[in-house]
């Protein structure tokens, strides 16, 4: 099948510029077409991991004509990307694919792509695979408006604080994290918010795809200690309404008073508690007055 695939795909020129092409995040057959001819017609290969790409390559039938593949990663970008962007200024068509999925996203292709449209240099978008779209459509969680937020700090109190911020924001939330921790990551969320809706989606696309659905504390609570095996997303729904009555809103002013002009105050209690800024306003003058 791939040699005959291959003969069917032909070289074609490419323009000049950097192409951020999406690769599968499992399943092989979820690469795009124009991503096999991009691939296959670039000047230059570069990847987050070579072996990965020289799979994929073999998969499809793509033969590497002479071409190398080069190793661009965490651990060497620095020494790497200036012979990417000169070759791109000379001219050259140039092939980046992260480890899985989309470029760009939980990757180190940012700097990359940031120095070439510096320089005034031609990126190319090739989209596709996304675990974190994947896991959104999947998720039955409302999608007119969400935040992929990466990967949570490794430590705890970081990791706690990075979590209380995001959990805030009034969208649905996509995270990704490491097998071992996620447990730990849903305790914190339970302190935060126990019955928030939360959907654990692991293995996308691959063999042993699971998707796991309940509140923060459910899944806590079912997820054993040593944590969970592949890759995993958790998607997280908006967070519940907060009721505010009179005590919530003078107790929230009084420490906002304490750092802040009651401009400043009023402006930021009226965000965090979703109420309307005159009325805060209106209420902080008061105790700013001792009434």
């Amino acid at each position: 099948m791939a040699a005959g695939l291959a003969a069917r795909i032909e070289a074609v020129a490419l323009a000049p510029g950097l192409y951020l092409v999406a690769t599968p995040i499992g399943a092989a057959r979820d690469i795009t077409l124009r991503a096999l001819d991009v691939l296959n017609s670039a000047d230059v290969l570069a990847a987050e991991d070579t072996r990965t790409l020289r799979h994929l390559l073999e998969i499809h039938g793509i033969p590497l004509r002479g071409r190398r593949i080069v190793a661009y990663h965490d651990h060497n970008a620095d020494r790497a990307r200036p012979a990417l962007i000169n070759a791109l200024r000379e001219g050259a068509s140039i092939a980046y694919t992260s480890d899985a999925g989309t470029p760009l996203v939980a990757d180190p292709g940012f700097k990359l792509s940031r120095d070439a449209a510096a320089a005034g240099l031609r990126l190319h978008p090739v989209p596709g695979p996304s675990a974190a779209l994947a896991a959104l459509t999947i998720a039955g969680l409302p999608s007119d408006r969400f935040l992929f937020a990466g990967f949570p700090p490794a430590a705890s109190g970081a990791r706690d604080t990075w979590l209380r911020q995001w959990a805030a924001v009034d969208a649905t939330l996509i995270l990704y994290e490491s097998p071992r921790r996620v447990k730990d990551t849903l305790g914190k969320l339970c302190e935060i918010e126990a019955n928030r809706p939360i959907v654990i989606c692991r293995e996308l696309t691959k063999k042993f795809e699971e998707v796991i659905r309940g509140t923060a504390a459910e899944l806590a609570d079912s997820i054993p200690d040593e944590g969970l095996r592949g890759e995993i997303v958790l998607v997280l729904d908006r967070p519940a309404p907060l009721v505010a009555d009179d005590d919530r809103i003078r107790s929230e002013l009084r420490q906002a008073l304490l750092s802040a002009s009651v401009k400043d105050a009023a402006r930021e209690v009226a965000q965090r508690l979703g109420l309307p800024r005159r009325d805060v306003y209106q209420l902080a003058l008061q105790m700013a007055a001792g009434e």
